[in-house]
């Protein structure tokens, strides 16, 4: 299959002339709810509360299972993306792990200790992810260059690169997004990220020309057991999957068609 159309299960561009939502889990009910609410893709992470890491063997297992295209993050541990050699063996072999279940895909990212990617690292990476889809993650929000960064992603041969536009929401970084939709002239999809809603996705996606939206469509959850909170079973600021914020989702990105492709 074409790289660009991985995450498209094989249908042509002209079948494919719609906004496409993402949205990241970190549970099986959030798979449910994201399913459930019309999610086209799933991002599948743990502890999405510190930006999500690998998920388990079982969500994986499960995700696949659903029919509904899949890529699990790839990312050993929380905090920076600066992965040293036992990083990335561990990253490695969760990839082999991704591709075994029938995932659809990983979303990939590593850094210099200056913030630029490291190409050297990646290559490692996607030489190991080879006949996944690949997305690169936020790790190009950190970088000094982020035209610079997507030429690199290109040249790596990622299909889409999910981005704030280097600030803290997609909708503050919504001119950087459009510089990387315009740089990118087809050969890579833009995914903007961070903190998109059904109130801002359709001005964001209108803005930006994006192909494609990511979002967590959390919610907090109705009730906080302060037990759990204070042995620190629970943390401040978990949100879970809403079905019908997805939806509400889904349905407002519906008929926007989509001017950029990877």
């Amino acid at each position: 299959m074409e790289q660009g159309l991985r995450g498209t299960e094989g249908m042509t561009r002209a079948e494919t002339n719609r906004v496409r939502l993402e949205v990241c889990v970190d549970s099986p009910a959030g798979v449910a709810a994201a399913i459930k609410g019309g999610a086209d893709r799933l991002e599948l992470c743990a502890a999405l509360v510190v930006g999500g890491l690998t998920p388990s063997r079982g969500l994986m297992a499960l995700a696949a299972a659903s029919g509904r295209p899949a890529y699990a993050m790839i990312r050993p541990r929380p905090g920076d993306f600066v992965y040293g050699p036992a990083d990335l063996d561990v990253m490695g072999d969760d990839i082999d792990t991704a591709r075994a279940l029938g995932l659809s895909g990983v979303v990939l990212g590593a850094s210099l200790p200056s913030g630029e990617l490291d190409a050297a690292a990646l290559s490692i990476l996607v030489d190991r992810a080879g006949g996944l889809g690949m997305t690169l993650h936020r790790a190009i929000d950190l970088t000094p260059d982020p035209i610079e960064a997507l030429d690199i992603a290109i040249e790596l041969g990622f299909e889409r690169v999910l981005t704030s536009g280097c600030a803290r929401t997609a909708v503050e970084g919504a001119e950087t997004i459009a510089e990387l939709v315009d740089h990118a002239q087809g050969r890579i999809s833009i995914m903007a990220g961070s903190g998109v809603t059904p109130d801002n996705a359709v001005d964001l996606i209108r803005q930006t020309g994006v192909a494609e939206v990511h979002a967590s469509c959390g919610m907090a959850p109705a009730v906080v057991d302060q037990h759990l909170l204070h042995f620190g079973f629970v943390q401040p600021g978990a949100r879970e999957t809403d079905a019908a914020t997805v939806m509400w989702l889904a349905a407002a990105i519906r008929d926007i068609e989509a001017d950029q492709w990877p």
